[in-house]
């Protein structure tokens, strides 16, 4: 894997916009690639970072940088240099695209839809002495990371990131992001539309104004303020169409299984208290549950009417409307991206140093992609595998070093079900560059 990392271009990318002063910046190159190859094998801090260093691991992998040298490098970072570090993985992401088929069907289908979900997860975070702690939307204390991840009928990838304080609003700085994200995807051989999907935490014109200048669609979720009550309550009772969904799906609010829902849609027009330049009209879809858990009722309610729980998307998607309410719905998929981050290099922001985290993170996001990556040239269910899964395949595997004619041999488990996969990617990683 650090092979097809080299073939990206990671180390030279590194020696080419990294410029970390001082004795400690000094192969930074050398430091990253450590830093992406411990975090490869499951490392979530700085110390564990020692792991590529024991037993003959640093016979195949030589250079690898100490655990004291990579913190004394990270917690030399300033801003500046954690932008670098992104523009680093922004561009490495792009290499690795024009290596790997990262979103696949769009070689024979370029006008399908490419989503781009943003959304912010709080880790977090003991103690006092770490830059930028604080308490966030969830009164969870610790530090913001805001990510953006491009899916196509494949395992996602990340194409943007940044790491924000935690008392952070949501959607602060989220335009900016967006724009970035888009032109990231659009890098990478995202399809002609791009649809961004946000929760209500991103819903306000500042964002889908971002999102319409980039020339995507978007589809957010609505907050139930008045106006979007006012607007749902004009719908006409037969307007409503019942789904069942194929699979049970777990109501937060209500604490149950729900099966079946009910789905209308209205011409919206948002943010009408702004300037009419602001004011945005599309669609509002509307999906309602009945409640049948008293206790999430409003006061007041009696039994003698159905109750209804209400879910609003606003969106300019062209799409049928049971359509474009199942695949926002599909905006969950973030949240497996970030669960599996959080499982593996982002369990601990490992350093005091503000900076240093968003190096880390930086470093993580890189790790993720190249094991999306791996994945993929692995063949089969990897493809669209966990990287927990992929780093149990691929990386993680006992093996036996012998050494003869000046050079090492790595024996590994014959007739093990690692083996074809491992040979799989192997073999791609391996194979001559395509004639241009």
């Amino acid at each position: 894997m650090m092979r097809l990392a080299r073939r990206a271009g990671l180390e030279s990318l590194v020696t080419r916009f990294l410029t970390v002063p001082g004795g400690a910046g000094t192969n930074a190159a050398a430091k990253v690639a450590s830093i992406v190859a411990g975090m490869l094998t499951g490392a979530d801090s700085i110390a564990d970072m020692d792991g590529l260093r024991e037993g003959a691991v640093g016979k195949v992998l030589p250079g690898v940088k100490a655990p004291s040298t990579v913190g004394t490098f990270l917690r030399a970072f300033t801003f500046g240099h954690v932008r670098q570090l992104g523009a680093v993985a922004a561009r490495f992401l792009v290499a690795l695209a024009q290596l790997v088929p990262l979103l696949t069907g769009h070689d024979d289908h370029r006008d399908a839809v490419t989503w781009l979900d943003v959304d912010d997860t709080m880790r977090e975070l003991y103690g006092y002495a770490k830059q930028g702690v604080g308490y966030g939307y969830n009164k969870v204390k610790g530090l913001n990371a805001l990510l953006g991840i491009v899916s196509a009928g494949s395992a996602p990838i990340i194409v943007g990131h940044r790491l924000r304080k935690g008392a952070v609003t949501s959607a602060g700085g989220a335009g900016k992001f967006l724009a970035d994200a888009i032109a990231a995807a659009r890098r990478v051989g995202a399809g002609t539309v791009i649809r961004c999907r946000l929760d209500s935490a991103f819903y306000n014109h500042k964002v889908i104004a971002a999102i319409r200048h980039a020339k995507a669609q978007f589809s957010i979720t609505a907050r139930m303020n008045k106006a979007v009550q006012k607007a749902i309550g004009l719908i006409p009772e037969d307007t409503w169409v019942s789904i069942k969904y194929p699979k049970a799906i777990y109501d937060q609010d209500e604490q149950r299984w729900i099966s079946d829902a009910q789905v209308a849609e209205i011409t919206y027009t948002a943010f009408t208290s702004k300037a009419r330049k602001h004011q945005v009209t599309a669609r509002l879809i509307v999906r309602r549950v009945k409640r049948l858990n008293p206790k999430t009722a409003p006061q007041g309610q009696g039994e003698l009417f159905t109750v209804y729980r209400y879910h609003a998307v606003f969106t300019d998607s062209t799409e049928p409307m049971l359509i474009a309410e199942a695949h926002h719905r599909d905006h969950a998929i973030v949240e497996q991206v970030i669960a599996d981050l959080k499982s593996s290099a982002l369990k601990h922001f490992p350093s005091g140093s503000f900076n240093a985290n968003g190096a880390w993170l930086a470093c993580a996001v890189m790790a993720y992609n190249l094991s999306r990556a791996a994945g993929v040239l692995a063949g089969k269910k990897l493809g669209k595998a966990r990287t927990a899964t992929i780093r149990t395949t691929l990386i993680n595997i006992p093996a036996r070093l012998a050494f003869s004619a000046g050079s090492y041999t790595l024996h590994l488990t014959a007739n093990s079900r690692r083996e074809r996969p491992f040979l799989t990617m192997f073999d791609n990683v391996q194979a001559p560059p395509k004639a241009a």
